[in-house]
């Protein structure tokens, strides 16, 4: 196990935070370049904000880290503060009409269901809904379920990387590319992906790609991209209309009004915002060579992997997933039905442990996640919570 490092977060020492998918923790050092930046835009913000002295070149080289990171052309890649604000960019550009299909699974985060929920009310699409077998331990199968849905009228395959509820890596490559032979629109939610999982988008080949870099990345809240092949570009239209937009098509090539491809000034330039945490993204990826992130992802996969195995031998439920396509530092976890409402705040109030506890369809589920902050004693603590409001008499399996 490698050397902990809570000494560098900011996280309250009182609380045992196993939640670290939903929004991240931002080390103290990427945090003070955060506020370094901050301070910089507050000493002279007009000159900060004026995209030609100094903030757009500030982004692009944010931009260039990012898909370094990603395996993307920096030039196809866009700054953002959410993967939702990103997929509600791609989800309300797309041509959609009445009767067209939207595929996707019963696995997808609620705030992009209702996302598109919204486009099939408004466009007259229809939503359509794939069951993936569990627990999820083929990739044939996953990709046989999707193609078996596929129709003349799908036009856009609506996928997770890596799910919120679920915590599972859906092996979507071939799905992916047998959408794009078919000329189905390719959206990917990878909310929980950069920094989690090995990402080359160009190799992915998706059309549209959303990721946050507040989670697994460690940037501070508010950073994310948006990736699109250079062949969509040109249908993205922003959700608001500001300085970078121009009435030329965003085509690869285009110009905009502050020297970047226009797909990127039309995306990025929205009016008065704090970019400070996008430019830090840079920082955080520093953070994580410095510190031998690929050692410390390991330590915290196997952590999440022995506790999720005593939940399992304690409760007696299967798990999800066979381990290959479990995210690599996040398990969902069944456990007795219960009212999981009262279990999350038990577990906060009586034993000071922050962890999602919710329904998802017919399964009671309790999701960890470690990052290098994270100890085998904290999760033997989770684990005899759980036994004492779970199961009072039982014991907590080692």
């Amino acid at each position: 196990m490698p050397q902990n490092l809570a000494a560098l977060f900011l996280l309250d020492p009182d609380v045992t935070f196993l939640n670290h998918g939903s929004y991240g923790a931002c080390p103290r050092p990427v945090f003070e370049t955060w506020q370094a930046w901050q301070r910089r835009l507050e000493a002279q913000p007009v000159a900060f904000l004026d995209p030609m002295r100094g903030l757009s070149g500030w982004m692009r080289d944010a931009r260039v880290a990012v898909a370094a990171e990603v395996g993307a052309d920096p030039d196809d890649l866009v700054g953002l503060t959410n993967a939702t604000v990103g997929l509600n960019i791609v989800a309300q550009s797309l041509p959609l009409r009445a009767g067209d299909e939207i595929l996707t699974t019963d696995h997808e985060y609620a705030a992009l269901e209702k996302t598109w929920a919204h486009v099939a009310r408004r466009t007259g699409a229809v939503i359509r809904q794939v069951t993936v077998p569990l627990p999820l331990t083929d990739a044939a199968a996953f990709t046989t379920a999707l193609l078996a849905e596929m129709t003349d009228r799908t036009r856009v395959l609506f996928l997770s990387h890596i799910t919120s509820a679920t915590a599972l890596v859906f092996p979507i490559a071939e799905a992916v590319a047998q959408a794009r032979a078919r000329g189905i629109f390719t959206v990917i939610d990878g909310a929980h992906a950069p920094g989690h999982i090995a990402l080359d988008l160009t190799a992915l080949g998706a059309d549209f790609y959303a990721g946050n870099c507040h989670k697994w990345l460690m940037a501070p809240k508010g950073s994310a991209f948006l990736h699109v092949r250079p062949d969509m570009q040109a249908m993205i239209q922003p959700l608001i209309i500001s300085h970078g937009w121009t009435p030329e098509a965003a085509t690869p090539g285009t110009t905009g009004p502050f020297g970047n491809p226009a797909f990127i000034d039309r995306l990025e330039m929205q009016g008065t915002r704090d970019p400070s945490a996008w430019l830090s993204v840079p920082a955080a990826i520093a953070f994580r060579r410095q510190h031998g992130w690929d050692a410390v992802a390991i330590a915290c996969r196997r952590l999440v992997q022995d506790t999720a195995a005593r939940v399992a031998k304690m409760t007696g439920l299967p798990p999800l997933s066979s381990p290959e396509f479990c995210a690599p530092q996040m398990v969902s976890m069944p456990v007795p039905a219960t009212d999981m409402g009262r279990l999350k705040t038990d577990l906060i109030d009586r034993y000071g442990v922050e962890i999602p506890c919710f329904a998802w369809k017919d399964r009671c589920i309790v999701r960890v996640s470690a990052q290098g902050y994270n100890t085998e004693g904290q999760m033997d603590r989770l684990v005899q919570a759980l036994a004492k409001l779970l199961l009072p008499e039982s014991r907590t399996g080692g």
